[in-house]
């Protein structure tokens, strides 16, 4: 594939209705009404937004008034959105909008990492299309984006007046060596955060040019966006440990009396260090006559409330309070307290007795409770959360109250969970709910698999167990090379249990077409022979010794489990569970399962936690169209399989490495798999699946199932 999937070409776009002719005056006059009401028409009915399959399903969405901007000044600065009390107001054509629903935007796609900006330009103009048919106001990156972004994103405001995409600048620190320093006044560290900053701002006025350097963007930016700038949101989730020691090193830090920030009386040397970056920020858009909101980012571990029933002690180490980092009557714009919060993480969710007792919509809610606690704190300025979400995985790696887990969700279940935050949002008197994220990210990692991944080349696969890539509206789905097509591994009409399999290999699955014998066994073991080398006891319904990994399989029963052989379970590498904890399995082998929580302890109790694990292995049956986390089901007399990756023990299937875990991960190169099929005592070898090394991936989006919910709810909440 090249630099953009076949099915992303831009669709045409059909003219917006101009003022008409004469012979459709009845329109004109419609239209003008509705103008004159401060409404404004319904996009095209066709848009750049089909080129991603599922979007033309949604339909048009609602008329609505216009969002188009309408600043105001003040002060002799010009803001298009203004922080006061505890209101975001957003001022527009049709009066402030006081509810922002918005989305965050990475900054890669399948194949690279984060530094490498791989976002093609054609991209940004579909997806700017479909954020606007999802009901989709705001925009938040976290870093600067190549020059192509700004383009395109003033290209589609100006074709979309009266619905406009805002945008949620982000500047994030190019060094974080202050984690291991302990030390955010380091000089490396701020000289680069000051640098980005002056940048940053430079970029949204399209008067930046940088040269080529790794992991940030370079070109000539030459687009002001500046009419549709919502607001900055600078830094990223501080490190609890690196922030408390910079407080220790930096006691006599000077508090900050900036011109447009300043730092109270109460401000931690951290809260300073942020205050002045925020200063200087504001400096560098007063100079050109702008005010937006500015906040720093912020998340639970390190928010101004304390949780004694913390389990870990770091997740209630340090607080930022953002009511210690305030304006002056020099920037009319103001400040807002910015959250990455999840409904799942910290466990003082879980225990804390307020949280315990907070209703919303008729049942207890502690994440609602949380929200609410926030907004009670910060009572003088807005309160947004800019991160929010739940991914759509077959691997969790944290349970959540009320099932809002962190994974082991179907695309619908994720985002009618998804749609329920944000209204959950807006009912807690908040400012803004911002869902992470727009699309998955191959790249991201998650602590109860990283362990098992060769980490520089994981953004070359797509794993189904790591929650943490399959956040976005947008699914990003392994498509394999073209250039392999299946392999037959066996074609024989009188063979017994399977008579016929085919094999394709891609970026997620092993694919399996297995055309049963007859009569069609009631039961059967898939077993995978990964490292030829390495032998045991046999798998669970079979005699062969051969296989490490099997998939048990009842498709009477619609049940089955995945097992690995005990060598290449990799949980040792995350936690020490006993044997006795774990789910049933024959001896020589372990049910797959993930570590979702270690053994913990509530400080206030004393109450003893157990580690949670989440039957990972549990084989699903059913069509991905019904529910992604699917693996197995029947298509006439066959059986259609598919096997994740890690389900086979491999740490980089690009390069046929299996892992094996000794007191760090090794990797083994593999030879290939290894297919059998066992049924009542059958043991029936079918072939060796093989595939080439890759660098290059290929992938298709598409919009997720269920998205439809998530846009309701976006419309819904700038309704009310």
């Amino acid at each position: 594939m090249g630099d953009f999937p076949a099915h992303l070409v831009q669709a045409p776009v059909r003219p917006r209705p101009a003022r008409a002719k004469a012979a459709v005056i009845g329109l004109v006059t419609l239209t003008m009404c509705l103008f004159l009401a401060g409404a404004t028409p319904r996009p095209p009915l066709t848009s750049a937004a089909f080129a991603i399959p599922g979007m033309q399903a949604l339909g048009a969405p609602p008329a609505g008034p216009s969002w188009a901007p309408a600043p105001r000044a003040d002060r002799g600065l010009s803001s298009v959105a203004t922080a006061r009390g505890q209101t975001f107001a957003l001022h527009t054509a049709a009066g402030d909008m006081t509810f922002l629903p918005g989305v965050n935007l990475g900054s890669t796609t399948p194949g690279h990492q984060p530094g490498e900006l791989s976002v093609t330009a054609g991209q940004y103009r579909t997806w700017f299309a479909a954020m606007g048919w999802l009901g989709i106001r705001v925009l938040r990156i976290y870093t600067i984006h190549p020059p192509a972004f700004y383009r395109e994103l003033a290209r589609y405001n100006r074709a979309n007046p009266g619905h406009p995409l805002y945008l949620m600048q982000g500047v994030y620190p190019p060094d974080e060596s202050y984690a291991e320093k302990g030390d955010l006044y380091d000089r490396g560290v701020t000289t680069a955060f000051r640098d980005e900053i002056r940048d940053a701002s430079a970029a949204v006025r399209g008067r930046l040019s940088r040269e080529p350097r790794p992991g940030r963007a370079a070109g000539a930016w030459d687009t002001d966006v500046t009419p549709w700038l919502a607001g900055w949101i600078v830094g990223l989730e501080l490190d609890p440990s690196g922030g408390h020691l910079s407080d220790l090193h930096n006691r006599d830090a000077p508090a900050i009396r900036g011109r447009y920030f300043r730092s109270t009386a109460r401000a931690t040397p951290s809260e300073r260090w942020l205050a002045a970056r925020m200063n200087e920020l504001a400096a560098y858009e007063a100079a050109q006559g702008l005010s937006q909101p500015i906040a720093f980012v912020n998340w639970p571990t390190t928010d101004p409330l304390r949780h004694p029933e913390e389990p870990l002690g770091t997740e209630d180490l340090l607080q930022l309070d953002a009511n210690h980092v305030l304006p002056t009557a020099q920037w009319p714009a103001g400040t807002f307290a910015s959250y990455h919060a999840y409904p799942y993480y910290p466990d003082f969710q879980r225990h804390e007795p307020a949280l315990q007792r907070y209703r919303y919509d008729g049942r207890v809610d502690p994440y609602a409770g949380y929200l609410a606690a926030l907004r009670r704190h910060h009572r003088d300025m807005p309160t947004l959360i800019t991160e929010f979400g739940v991914p759509s995985s077959i691997g969790s790696a944290h349970n959540g109250p009320l099932g809002r887990s962190q994974g082991d969700h179907s695309e619908r279940e994720a985002m009618r969970i998804d749609a329920e935050l944000l209204r959950l949002i807006k009912d807690q008197g908040l400012s803004g709910g911002f869902l992470f994220g727009w699309a998955d990210e191959w790249f991201k990692f998650t602590w109860n698999t990283v362990q098992h991944q060769v980490a520089e080349r994981r953004q070359l696969w797509h794993d189904p167990l790591t929650n943490e890539q399959h956040f976005g509206l947008i699914a990003m789905d392994a498509a394999g090379s073209p250039d392999a097509p299946a392999e037959y591994l066996l074609d024989d009409e009188s063979a017994w249990p399977a008579r016929r399999v085919t094999a394709r290999v891609d970026e997620s699955f092993v694919q399996l077409r297995i055309g049963l014998g007859t009569p069609a066994p009631n039961a059967l073991t898939l077993g995978f022979d990964v490292l030829p080398g390495l032998t045991g006891p046999p798998a669970p319904g079979t005699g062969s010794r051969e296989a490490d990994a099997a998939f048990v399989l009842d498709p009477v029963a619609r049940m089955g489990q995945a097992y690995l052989r005990s060598a290449l379970d990799p949980m040792p590498l995350d936690y020490d569970v006993p044997l006795a904890r774990r789910g049933p399995a024959p001896d020589g082998w372990r049910r797959f399962e993930l570590i979702v929580n270690r053994d913990l302890r509530v400080p206030t109790t004393g109450e003893r936690l157990p580690a949670e694990l989440q039957n990972a292995g549990e084989l699903r049956y059913g069509t991905p169209a019904d529910d992604n986390r699917n693996l197995w089901y029947r298509d006439g007399d066959d059986l259609v399989v598919r096997v994740p990756w890690a389900m086979l023990a491999y740490a980089d299937p690009s390069k046929h490495l299996v892992g094996v875990p000794k007191k760090a991960l090794t990797t083994r190169v593999s030879p290939g798999i290894g297919v059998s099929v066992s049924a009542s005592g059958t043991d029936q070898a079918v072939g060796h699946v093989t595939w080439t090394n890759w660098n290059r991936v290929y992938y298709t989006e598409r919009l997720k199932a269920g998205a439809a919910q998530f846009r309701d709810a976006a419309f819904e909440v700038t309704a009310s």
